[in-house]
């Protein structure tokens, strides 16, 4: 079982975020992430936040074993050509460490306060079906291209008629949540998406998103197929389960 960390850039400082993401490269984890979002999540929604993009930069260029991303990618942020070319940088700078993770978005007030159209959660899943063939194309003409001839790219959410489709047609990695039974289900989905799209579902790895602070099942969520788990994590960034958790699969 892999195991990863969200640092939520929230409520927190770049210092306290620096040493975050050291410690946790560190200690073994198998890779650790941020969010895209521009405003805090939770707590207090006026605290300190950060970007996503421009925090992975660094950390491309800080940690040195863990891959690196945002979990996930708000879609609509972007132009899927910038983004591919902004990927593809932080590849480099990673050595090869960058996993692209995407979803649709669904933050109502990232898109309000920066000016995007906010639009539907349909419209919003259409706009990520067409950019993703985009992004495909751009990293397939850039030159240099990625390090290893491929970013792996990862889709995150839960929704059964469209996004687990679209993980089964374009994806290296879904990621979706516990508890495990959810967890198992749409993992069940997926398989059906694969079969349909004529690919092999064990091409796909399956990581699952924990809130941090309760020890998970690991042996449930394995015998259900997760590959990796993911534990969210914010300031004080207390990895204290990821390293124990990093301790008993070593």
């Amino acid at each position: 079982m892999k195991i990863g960390v969200q640092l939520q850039p929230q409520a927190t400082s770049t210092d306290a975020l620096r040493d975050a993401w050291r410690r946790a490269d560190a200690l073994g984890v198998d890779s650790i992430w941020v969010w895209d979002h521009f405003f805090p999540l939770f707590g207090d929604p006026d605290a300190t936040h950060f970007e996503a993009y421009t925090l992975l930069a660094a950390m491309a260029v800080e940690t040195s074993r863990a891959q690196i991303g945002a979990m996930v990618t708000c879609n609509s942020y972007r132009n899927p050509n910038l983004l591919a070319d902004m990927a593809r940088t932080i590849d480099h700078l990673s050595g090869g460490r960058f996993v692209l993770g995407i979803g649709s978005g669904w933050f109502e007030r990232d898109y309000v306060e920066y000016g995007y159209e906010f639009g539907t959660a349909i419209g919003r899943l259409h706009h990520l079906r067409d950019a993703l063939p985009v992004i495909a194309d751009r990293l397939g003409r850039l030159n240099p291209g990625p390090v290893n001839g491929h970013i792996p790219l990862l889709i995150g959410g839960s929704g059964e008629k469209v996004t687990l489709r679209l993980v089964a047609e374009h994806a290296d990695m879904l990621n979706t949540f516990g508890p495990v039974d959810n967890f198992a289900r749409k993992s069940a989905v997926l398989d059906e998406w694969c079969e349909r799209a004529g690919r092999d579902p064990r091409a796909i790895d399956r990581t699952v998103f924990i809130d941090n602070g309760v020890m998970p099942d690991v042996a449930a969520y394995a015998a259900a197929g997760a590959d990796q788990l993911i534990l969210g994590v914010d300031d004080p960034f207390d990895l204290t389960i990821a390293e124990r958790l990093v301790a008993e699969r070593g």
